[in-house]
C-alpha cells in the first residue's frame, strides 16, 4: 500500500490553521562566493513539525542560522506571524547539533543564559527556569553540572534553553545525532509532546535531520533539498496517527517513500 493509500483508508490530515513562520525566495551566498543555497520558500503552520531533509553539504544548517537570522540570508525574506523580520528574535530559537552546555555552569545556570537581555526580575528568571527543568524532568538536577549528566540530560538542558525565552518557533539542527540511539530514540518519543506542550509558548517547530526514521516518527511534513546551489525538490506530507512506530506497515511505507525520493533527485 503506498503512503497516499494509507492517508485515504485510515488516516485524517491534521487541521493545521495559520502560518506561524514562512521565508520567500530565500538564498545564500557565503563570502567566498560559492551559493549554499537559492530560491527557498517554506512555511510553517500552527502546531506543526516540519523536517528538512538532503544529503550533507546542501546547506540545511546554514537555512536553520538563516531563519533564524543568526546569519543575515543574502536575498529573500523571512516572516514571523506575517511580519518580516530583519534580526535575531527570541521569538526563534535554535538547538545546534553539538549538545551546547557551558561546563562551568550548573544545570540551573545553563538555562538561565537563555533568558539573557529579557526585562524580567530575577524572581521571575528563577521562576522560569524551575518551570523549564521541570518541563524537561530535569528539577532534581538543578544544581548539576554538564560533566555529571549524561548525553540525554545535557540535551534536554539546551531544550529548556531554547523554551525559556519564550520561542514561538523551535529550529533543531539534528538535535539526536551525537546520542545513543536508546537514548535518542527515548528523546525522539518524547520530543513532539515536550515542544507542542500547553505549558510552553511554541507555535511550530523545524527538524534537520539525516536519518529518515526520525523524521518519519516526528515530523507532519517533510521539505525534500538537494543540488548545487541546493534547492527544495519536494515536500511530503506525512498523515499517521501518534505515537508511531517502525512495526507499523503505513510507517514503512512512507520511509521507503522518502528514500525512493531522495535516490533520484538527490543522487544519493
Amino acid at each position: 500500500m503506498s503512503p497516499q493509500e494509507a492517508n485515504d483508508s485510515n488516516f485524517k490530515a491534521k487541521p493545521f490553521s495559520r502560518v506561524v513562520l514562512e521565508c520567500q525566495n530565500l538564498s545564500y551566498v557565503f563570502p567566498n562566493g560559492n551559493i549554499a543555497y537559492q530560491n527557498i520558500n517554506l512555511e510553517t503552520s500552527q502546531d506543526e513539525l516540519v523536517a528538512i531533509v538532503g544529503p550533507t553539504g546542501t546547506g540545511k544548517s546554514t537555512l536553520l542560522r538563516n531563519l533564524s537570522y543568526l546569519i543575515p540570508p543574502t536575498t529573500g525574506k523571512i516572516f514571523l506571524e506575517g511580519k518580516e523580520i530583519r534580526h535575531p528574535s527570541s521569538s526563534i530559537s535554535l538547538i545546534h547539533q553539538s549538545i551546547a552546555t557551558f561546563p562551568w555552569m550548573n544545570a540551573s545556570d545553563n538555562v538561565k543564559i537563555g533568558l539573557t537581555g529579557q526585562r524580567i526580575t530575577e524572581e521571575q528568571a528563577s521562576q522560569i527556569v524551575e518551570d523549564m527543568l521541570s518541563l524537561v524532568g530535569l528539577k532534581d538536577f538543578a544544581d548539576y553540572y554538564p560533566k555529571e549528566m549524561s548525553g540525554g540530560m545535557r540535551q534536554r538542558i539546551a531544550i529548556a534553553r531554547a523554551l525559556a525565552a519564550s520561542p514561538k518557533v523551535l529550529l533543531m539542527d539534528e538535535p539526536f545525532v551525537h546520542l545513543d540511539e536508546l537514548t535518542a530514540n527515548n528523546l525522539r518519543q518524547e520530543i513532539y509532546q515536550l515542544v507542542f506542550s500547553t505549558e510552553t509558548t511554541l507555535d511550530s517547530a523545524i527538524l534537520v535531520s539525516h536519518n529518515l526514521h526520525e523524521v518519519v516518527q516526528l515530523a507532519d511534513r517533510v521539505y525534500v533539498m538537494c543540488g548545487s546551489p541546493a534547492t527544495i525538490v519536494d515536500e511530503i506530507k506525512i498523515d499517521l496517527p501518534r505515537p508511531r512506530t517502525e512495526r507499523d506497515t503505513h510507517f514503512l511505507d512512507y520511509l521507503d517513500h522518502l528514500l525512493a525520493d531522495l535516490k533520484p533527485k538527490c543522487q544519493v
